[in-house]
């Protein structure tokens, strides 16, 4: 997590700046041609990368339950003893009606590998299941977001795996709000500024005075640009943190990629 900003989902306004070297037109009001004026509102595959970045962790890839194409995967124990594969089959047809879900029978791998395997596609929840599972009734499901293991009734299997998705959500969503606050400082001037913004690598919640040449100049002395001037305001203090003349906007400056 290098707290840097990455940005994504903004839109753009490109005026006649490409339809003037494709020469693409359009009759206006009083019947004249002009160039066509263009906007840019996109949702790019930046936000695909956002969420690597923001979740991801040594074992690969970790996905959000809401987003993940798939939210939870049968791997098989024992899948060449008997009746295992058919009662993964049954589970999977009966959870498939309400959840993304995959099964896993390729025979020729391990549970070990296909337990690696799905860890690093990011799958929210592992449910285990072998022959001793199935004598008992009951299944191990398996957190991609803590590890953590919890055996759950093959009849309380819905109601459990609804619990746990939500719960990854929330928690995924908490861990990296926590790491977002402790990513961001507060500085009041340029040496506080710089200070925070080397030895924290996140962002500086700041006053200014709203003159584009102070946003150049933080920009050129440490790297950090204006993310955003938040709705929700806060008053850091009177005076910009470049050029200490009256502020006007409470801005979150930071790196980005």
């Amino acid at each position: 997590m290098t707290g840097r900003a990455l940005q994504s989902g903004t839109s753009h306004y490109f005026g006649q700046n490409f339809t003037k070297p494709f020469n693409i037109k359009f009759q206006n009001r009083d019947g004249k041609e002009e160039y066509a004026y263009q906007t840019s509102w996109g949702i790019s595959t930046r936000l695909i990368g956002g969420v690597i970045m923001a979740h991801g962790d040594n074992r690969g890839l970790k996905l959000p339950p809401k987003v993940a194409p798939i939210q939870a995967v049968i791997v098989p124990i024992g899948i060449q003893k008997l009746g295992v594969k058919e009662k993964a089959e049954e589970l999977y047809n009966k959870l498939n009606e309400t959840f993304r879900i995959e099964i896993d029978t390729r025979d020729n791998y391990t549970p070990g590998y296909k337990f690696n395997d799905w860890e690093m596609r990011g799958v929210p929840i592992r449910i285990e299941l072998g022959p001793k599972d199935i004598e008992k009734e009951e299944c191990v499901l398996v957190r991609r977001d803590t590890q953590e293991k919890v055996i759950v009734e093959l009849n309380q299997i819905k109601l459990k795996l609804q619990e746990i998705l939500k719960d990854i959500q929330i928690n995924m969503y908490n861990e990296c709000k926590s790491r977002m606050i402790q990513k961001t400082t507060v500085a009041k001037n340029m040496q506080e500024f710089v200070k925070n913004l080397n030895e924290n690598q996140g962002y500086i919640k700041a006053m200014w005075c709203g003159d584009r040449e102070c946003e150049d100049k933080i920009k050129e002395l440490t790297g950090a640009h204006s993310r955003c001037i938040p709705f929700e305001k806060e008053h850091i203090c009177d005076k910009c943190v470049y050029c200490e003349k009256p502020a006007k906007e409470f801005v979150i400056w930071g790196r980005q990629y």
